[in-house]
């Protein structure tokens, strides 16, 4: 067996005959991909972390969106200002019936009540109890404490650079607009 020389100069770390533009690709494609599946092994964490949390309180996750979406709407105070139902499915990008069975579910636990539209008679909107108000209180303490325990380590100018980055990625993708949905390379058609 004969070994071939490594040339500290030659710039292309793959195989003889490999292109260093080729290897290189294929390396940030699979640090891509790790750090796709580093966030999502995160995101995980952290929901699972701030649902046990939110239990005692009554309040899932999902529930938990909603609220601060509603919470943070522009008017969200003004009966006829607060966010329809249908612009709730929107912004939690979930289906208008989903949406629908979220609000039962925290009108029941009179987090929120629903007030007719008084420009569409079609229409509902959505707004914060007293209880709901002191919900979103507590959701955010819970967010801030899974977020210290899951972060804390990390030093407040790494999370800055993380911060930034993913936000950064975030921009490009929306802008670039959805990819186009293919059947990947061998998918039965």
């Amino acid at each position: 067996m004969t070994t071939t020389p490594t040339d500290p100069a030659d710039p292309s770390p793959g195989p003889p005959g490999t292109p260093a533009e080729a290897t290189a690709s294929d390396a940030a494609s699979d640090t891509a991909a790790e750090l796709a599946d580093t966030m999502t092994r995160a995101i995980k964490r952290i929901r699972r972390q701030t649902g046990w949390r939110l239990e005692p309180y009554g309040i899932t996750p999902g529930q938990a969106r909603a609220l601060n979406t509603l919470a943070h709407a522009p008017g969200c105070e003004l009966p006829d200002r607060a966010m329809r139902l249908s612009d709730l499915a929107e912004r939690l990008h979930i289906a208008p019936r989903s949406a629908t069975t979220v609000v039962d579910a925290l009108e029941e636990a009179g987090l929120v009540e629903r007030r007719p539209d008084p420009a569409d008679r079609r229409a509902v909107r959505i707004l914060l109890t007293e209880a709901g108000r002191a919900a979103v209180e507590r959701i955010g303490q819970v967010r801030h404490e899974v977020a210290q325990e899951y972060f804390g380590e990390v030093g407040p100018d790494e999370q800055e650079v993380l911060l930034r980055v993913l936000r950064a990625a975030e921009a490009r993708f929306l802008a670039a607009g959805p990819p186009p949905r293919t059947a990947p390379p061998g998918a039965a058609r």
